[in-house]
């Protein structure tokens, strides 16, 4: 198989437990997830299959949008409720003031990454490292945050969605927020509502996915991998020109049955069969187009 699952990772399984799963349900070994989802947190996991591999770290950059639940007044080692508290304080603001600190981080703002993270530094993951007990300078890094919509404000809790660039850790916008507010913060619940195109609404349970193996319908919710990059303009080749993409080289605008503007483009043979992903490039010699990415089997 070969495509694009939008898998709804259930509270209690790590990235890696679905990609284990999934294997033992569609009985293949090439599959890959797109960015790990905290065990605790739950929603939209695209997870890839077959050649489709080679979109994870395409995917894993894309834009993010989730629902998560703050608590005011504690901190933890891990930013979220599952950790070791490390404070605790009284919850003395008004709404008004909270709602201001929350809305406050719209934009591009430092974020340092938590210990309690994949991140490597020194070839050791962060997280390993704070089970050991140490803890260590981490720079931060920018992050962006493209959308904030408060749902709720029962205060301790506040209840929000927030889109965001691909980096960014929400148990740490919650902690931020509640470090502005002056009484600490911290994750008391998370869900991934949206990864690029894929929602939470479209996504299948482990269970799901088991069933429509078994009943042989899984084909249907698997997503080409030219799907993906349906924004991008469709280049066909001319006949004459299929081995120049076949053997994943360059080609010319002469080469195609027709030119559309586009930086990248997907790319097809004269068949109609999908190659990959090119890039546009005005040169001396005239249009060139250049592989960015070659998904042919």
């Amino acid at each position: 198989m070969n495509g694009v699952l939008n898998v709804y990772k259930e509270a209690g399984f790590t990235s890696h437990d679905v990609v284990a799963k999934l294997r033992g349900i569609v009985k293949q070994k090439k599959i890959g997830h797109t960015g790990t989802l905290d065990p605790d947190a739950e929603g939209v996991l695209p997870v890839c299959l077959g050649n489709a591999t080679k979109l994870c770290g395409l995917l894993s950059d894309k834009e993010k949008t989730y629902e998560a639940v703050l608590l005011l007044g504690q901190t933890t080692d891990t930013q979220d409720v599952s950790g070791k508290v490390l404070s605790t304080s009284p919850v003395e603001v008004s709404e008004e003031e909270a709602r201001e600190a929350v809305m406050s981080f719209l934009g591009d703002y430092d974020q340092v990454p938590p210990m309690y993270s994949a991140l490597k530094v020194g070839g050791k993951k962060l997280y390993e490292l704070a089970r050991e007990g140490k803890e260590i300078e981490r720079q931060a890094r920018r992050v962006r945050i493209l959308d904030i919509e408060i749902h709720r404000m029962e205060l301790p809790e506040i209840t929000f969605s927030v889109s965001c660039t691909s980096g960014t850790y929400i148990r740490t916008l919650c902690q931020d927020i509640g470090e502005r507010l002056g009484c600490g913060g911290c994750m008391k619940h998370l869900l991934r509502t949206r990864v690029d195109r894929f929602a939470v609404e479209e996504s299948l349970r482990l269970s799901e996915i088991e069933e429509r193996m078994r009943e042989g319908s899984l084909g249907e919710v698997l997503l080409p991998v030219d799907e993906v990059f349906s924004s991008y303009p469709r280049l066909q080749m001319r006949t004459e020109a299929d081995r120049l993409v076949h053997n994943g080289n360059p080609f010319s605008g002469q080469d195609v049955q027709e030119i559309f503007d586009g930086e990248r483009v997907r790319v097809y043979d004269s068949t109609g069969k999908f190659v990959g992903i090119y890039g546009r490039h005005e040169e001396k010699g005239g249009l060139l187009y250049r592989p960015v990415k070659m998904f042919l089997s």
